[in-house]
């Protein structure tokens, strides 16, 4: 079984905001993989079963807010003893990479991401799977407002792309493990541009 997680805040107010990219993408799965599924609420989140390459596959959306990830990520893979480094990717948005871009790596530092890193805190390791969906540098604008507010036009359609390539390189994870995956959507050249006002330095994400 494979647990593929993506952040975002719960609630209305949030939805197809930048910090939610995460939740933009288990929508893509779950229409592709779990159609006409009901999402249950369980692991303080919301979670579809879905079935992709014939492998069973949980799609989660943490309802825990950002900053508490983790909660809702380290309770499921303990009910169903899933091993972070193999089961688990967890898609999350990255104001390092540029509107239209996706990176995949097996592990690493949580990049000043909240959510992330209490994910990290929680499993106890930073071993897993974290595909980033990249939503530009917020420029002028304060970091929080800037990831919680919804994109502009031209940013849009980079991220619609994005979030489907997501998807795309979330299946083929399930049926062809991470390096391959790596291999093949890491190097695809990208018409994304960086849309950002300035190139500010990059703090923490507060949210």
């Amino acid at each position: 079984m494979r647990l593929i997680v993506g952040l975002g805040n719960p609630g209305p107010e949030y939805d197809r905001t930048r910090h939610n990219v995460g939740f933009d993408v288990i929508d893509h799965l779950a229409r592709r993989f779990a159609p006409g599924e009901i999402a249950r609420g369980r692991f303080h989140g919301l979670t579809l079963d879905a079935r992709i390459a014939g492998e069973k596959v949980m799609l989660l959306k943490p309802t825990t807010y950002m900053n508490c990830s983790g909660l809702s990520v380290a309770e499921a893979v303990r009910f169903f003893k899933l091993e972070p480094t193999e089961d688990v990717m967890v898609v999350v948005d990255d104001i390092a990479l540029p509107c239209g871009a996706i990176r995949l790596r097996g592990k690493g530092g949580d990049g000043g991401h909240n959510g992330l890193a209490d994910i990290t805190q929680k499993l106890a390791t930073d071993d897993y799977a974290r595909l980033r969906v990249g939503i530009d540098k917020p420029g002028r604008i304060p970091q929080k407002d800037y990831v919680l507010g919804k994109f502009r036009p031209e940013q849009r359609e980079l991220v619609d792309d994005a979030t489907n390539d997501a998807a795309d390189a979330a299946a083929f994870w399930v049926e062809h493990g991470l390096l391959d995956t790596m291999n093949r959507f890491n190097r695809r050249t990208t018409k994304a541009t960086n849309a950002s006002d300035s190139d500010q330095p990059i703090t923490s994400q507060d949210t």
